[in-house]
């Protein structure tokens, strides 16, 4: 597919980030999120609380305006004097801001358990800032209405922006928090979380579950049919999932504590419906030698080699899904085809008919790599069944020993010069190919198309050895084959006469203009 450039216009979110960038010199720029996230959620937490005050004069209930319960009640964060954005914004010019603004966190936080472990502690104030560059910032952020048009999401958008730059500003192997928003729609639009259980086992900064919940209300469902459960092992990004949720009023369960999901499990029991992840690409040493050797979640395969974890969190998400689960996540290529015990394990997971599709993404697609990715679909039934989806019923057909393979890496517009995103008409069409040959009709419905989708059966993976490589399977369409080459070298050569007579009028052009002035070439 042709690739469409984005126009992107000068925002809010642009200029805050050039405020930000001010910091220069006062603060290293992988440290700007942490400012900036951090005053922006005050500022938030700040405008709904005024707006939920406002709410109780007008109702003739002015005597509960200093009550926590009359707040809580409306999923509102109770703010006192001191964590307000008015008394912050009043005191921007004093030598003790940073102080105030640790102290409003931190009140913040002590008020309402539901942050519990998500604010900065005392950060502002070890930062060492230069008052004037933070009060400039503090400025900027008070130009922003946060709840002047809640459509739009401009909390969100502000998030999503400067994660994103902070994980195009701290370069390959950092800002691994940060997934495409695209990317986390099509696998929505896949796995369909509508109801149940979803679970991300890496979660960063939480935008798999954002984007599931604004997934499942652009679809008419309800975030309180969903409950979440994720964890990280960093401690700035599990404070920034927790900040980042809270601020959207998503109650999660994230662990008592940010925990490496391998060696300090916070979730061991849970089964889930639906899983969504990004886990860290080809991580090494993620386990000792004789580390987890006997972890129940390897039960039935082989132990994930220590030299790469990609077949430890597969392995780690089969064994959280329940009877019917669902599970979309992004790997390198390379867990396609890798041998020794990825092989054995990727073998027996085609055997148990767990996997239902892989995906290649558009190279591009990520601000932190430029190696190619791909979506992988596993699915605990793939049996025939009938399952209400979204209050609509659906007639899966059994694809037990099918795989669906799919190639995008001809899709997507380019966006912000360099990359590239999926445009909702590509989403759209990539999950209604899925949909469709997951269906009893299948037959009328789905047809493989060449360089794009290939339905394959359990004995043409066994000849290919259990290689997940989609370009093994899809046809290939070689356009040259088609080629009449008399004809074209003859086209090519009334092309190139042509230039050629071009070339010589302009000489004579150029000669002509010379020697009218006198001068000869």
């Amino acid at each position: 597919m042709a690739k469409k450039k984005v126009e992107t216009t000068k925002s809010i979110e642009e200029t805050l980030w050039q405020s930000c960038d001010k910091l220069r010199g006062s603060v290293d720029p992988s440290e700007y999120k942490h400012v900036v996230l951090g005053l922006i959620f005050l500022k938030f937490a700040s405008d709904k609380f005024e707006e939920r005050k406002a709410e109780l004069i007008a109702e003739g209930k002015e005597k509960y305006v200093e009550m926590k319960d009359f707040y809580n009640m409306k999923n509102v964060f109770f703010l006192e004097e001191i964590s307000r954005w008015t008394y912050i914004s009043k005191n921007a010019k004093q030598n003790d801001l940073a102080l105030k603004i640790d102290t409003a966190l931190h009140t913040i936080e002590k008020n309402n358990p539901a942050l519990k472990g998500a604010l900065p502690d005392n950060y502002f104030s070890r930062l060492g800032l230069d008052r004037t560059k933070l009060a400039s910032l503090v400025d900027k952020i008070n130009e922003i209405n946060t709840l002047e048009d809640e459509e739009q999401d401009i909390i969100g958008r502000v998030y999503e922006y400067f994660l994103r730059k902070f994980a195009i500003k701290e370069g390959k192997g950092k800002g691994e928090f940060y997934t495409p928003k695209t990317i986390v729609n099509l696998m929505a639009e896949l796995i369909e979380p509508y109801k149940g259980i979803i679970y991300d086992p890496a979660c960063g900064s939480g935008g798999m579950f954002v984007q599931s919940i604004k997934f499942i209300e652009s679809h008419q469902g309800s975030k309180k049919e969903v409950s979440i459960y994720g964890q990280e092992s960093s401690p700035t990004t599990y404070k920034l999932a927790k900040m980042n949720l809270a601020i959207r009023g998503i109650s999660a369960n994230l662990g008592e504590k940010h925990a490496d999901t391998f060696s300090n499990d916070q979730h061991k029991d849970l089964k889930a419906d639906f899983i969504m992840a990004n886990p860290p690409f080809n991580q090494k040493d993620w386990r000792g030698e004789n580390e987890l050797i006997d972890d129940p979640r390897w039960k039935g395969y082989d132990v994930p080699p220590k030299s790469n974890a990609n077949y430890g969190w597969i392995l780690n998400m089969v064994s959280k899904l329940s009877e019917n689960g669902v599970a979309g996540f992004i790997l390198a290529n390379g867990a396609l085809s890798g041998g020794s015990e990825e092989y054995k394990i990727r073998k027996k997971l085609i055997e148990n008919n767990l996997i239902e599709a892989v995906i290649i993404i558009p190279r591009d697609t990520f601000y932190t790599t430029d190696i190619s990715v791909t979506l992988w679909i596993i699915n605990r039934n793939k049996k025939e069944r009938t399952a209400t989806i979204n209050d609509q019923a659906k007639n899966y057909r059994n694809r037990e020993k099918e795989v669906l393979f799919m190639d995008l890496r001809r899709w997507g517009s380019e966006y912000e010069k360099k990359f590239v995103q999926l445009t909702e008409e590509d989403i759209s069409k990539v999950a209604g190919h899925y949909h469709n040959w997951q269906q009893k009709d299948w037959e009328t419905t789905y047809k493989n198309i060449p360089e794009f989708c290939q339905s394959v059966d359990f004995d043409t993976l066994k000849e290919n050895d259990f290689s997940l490589v989609p370009s093994k399977y899809i046809e290939f369409v070689d356009a040259d084959s088609s080629i009449d080459f008399d004809t074209e070298m003859k086209r090519i050569q009334t092309d190139f006469k042509e230039l050629l007579k071009e070339e010589k009028q302009s000489q004579d052009q150029l000669i002509n203009a010379f020697k009218t002035l006198g001068y000869e070439l």
